[in-house]
């Protein structure tokens, strides 16, 4: 029998007031997704995406304007701040920043002890022991508890940040970003280090991030949000070999390629046809950037359904695209000759050639 889901978000909109003279902003905009227990869920979008604020939102800081939320069977879409602190217990974050998420005038050991303090009633001699045993599994020195965040790098302050938030034993962890300000061969370090401690305590992930790649070895499934919105989502090995959605395929496009001829041959002519402006109310939110827009996709929004002749991947493969069944190239074949498709219609009407499909 399936687990039921640890989060379980369902139609999630949040809306920001801009001032009197300009339209409220749609942060989020009807966005479902689900985490089961020991899954690791991958949010993945560009800048202004939304992929913070849904994070946010399931801690309680930023507002639902409407939808739900649901942790562990409970609705918590608008909890008080008094089921919040309880809620701390099982649901915890690990932020983008690890100079400012710690504390500088606390010690490691009074930082760790904290959550226990609040909602354990354990004697100076248990919580030194905990703190221990958690600092030994993020791969920290046992002196680290007498020291201050001063004395760490970005590695060592984000292993920290990352002991902080498993002290409690949750059940889900939302990780904002947390590799994005380190350097390279410490994120690898890092993504490593939540792999492990994901198997050794059964841990749900909602994983935040910009860059697919730095995901792809650690999700079970991905989401790619764009201005708001789900463009595309499934499993982690089906979505990167097979992506479907231009959105999606301009993020992997986006990751740099060390071989120069590889990353020319990945990267096509864009269409000339292809609209820079903003996309008119109602149509897809990627239309003033996709070289395969035709008419439709400039006055209605596409809905989230299930990706044409996926087989049995159909049910987890969803795909918010008109001409997803189109843009579906066959196995292993991303580059398709150009005039596989018909023609992109840009927003007056004029017709242009549209371009491998990547």
């Amino acid at each position: 029998m399936t687990s039921p889901p640890v989060l379980d978000i369902r139609d999630l909109s949040v809306v920001f007031p801009q001032g009197r003279r300009l339209p409220p902003l749609h942060a989020v905009d009807g966005v479902s997704l689900s985490i089961a227990p020991g899954e690791t869920v991958g949010l993945v979008g560009e800048s202004g995406s939304g992929k913070s604020t849904i994070g946010r939102a399931v801690l309680g800081l930023a507002p639902v304007h409407a939808g739900r939320i649901d942790f562990e069977g409970t609705d918590i879409t608008r909890a008080r701040p008094r089921d919040r602190r309880e809620l701390s217990a099982r649901l915890q974050v690990v932020f983008q920043d690890p100079y400012s998420s710690l504390n500088p005038a606390r010690t490691i050991g009074q930082t760790l002890a904290e959550p226990l303090l609040v909602h354990q009633s354990l004697d100076a001699r248990a919580t030194a022991l905990h703190i221990a045993d958690m600092l030994r599994r993020v791969g920290m020195p046992a002196d680290t508890a007498s020291r201050y965040p001063g004395q760490f790098s970005g590695g060592q302050r984000q292993r920290i940040a990352i002991a902080r938030a498993l002290m409690l034993r949750p059940s889900l962890v939302i990780c904002d970003e947390p590799v994005s300000a380190l350097d390279l061969s410490i994120q690898a370090h890092i993504m490593n280090l939540l792999g492990e401690l994901q198997r050794e305590l059964g841990l749900g992930y909602l994983f935040i991030a910009h860059d697919l790649s730095v995901v792809r070895h650690l999700s079970h499934r991905i989401v790619v949000l764009h201005r708001g919105q789900v463009m595309e989502s499934g499993p982690a090995p089906a979505l990167y070999a097979d992506p479907v959605h231009p959105y999606t395929r301009a993020l992997l496009d986006a990751v740099p390629e060390p071989d120069p001829r590889a990353q020319r041959a990945r990267r096509p002519a864009r269409s000339a046809a292809a609209s820079t402006g903003a996309p008119a109310p109602g149509g897809c939110t990627f239309v003033h950037r996709c070289a395969h827009a035709v008419e439709v996709c400039h006055r209605e929004r596409p809905a989230l359904l299930p990706l044409p002749g996926a087989g049995a991947d159909s049910g987890q493969r969803l795909v918010a695209c008109h001409r997803s069944a189109e843009l579906r190239a066959p196995a292993g074949a991303r580059n398709d000759p150009p005039g596989d498709l018909p023609t992109a219609v840009g927003p007056t009407g004029k017709e242009a050639p549209c371009p491998a499909s990547e």
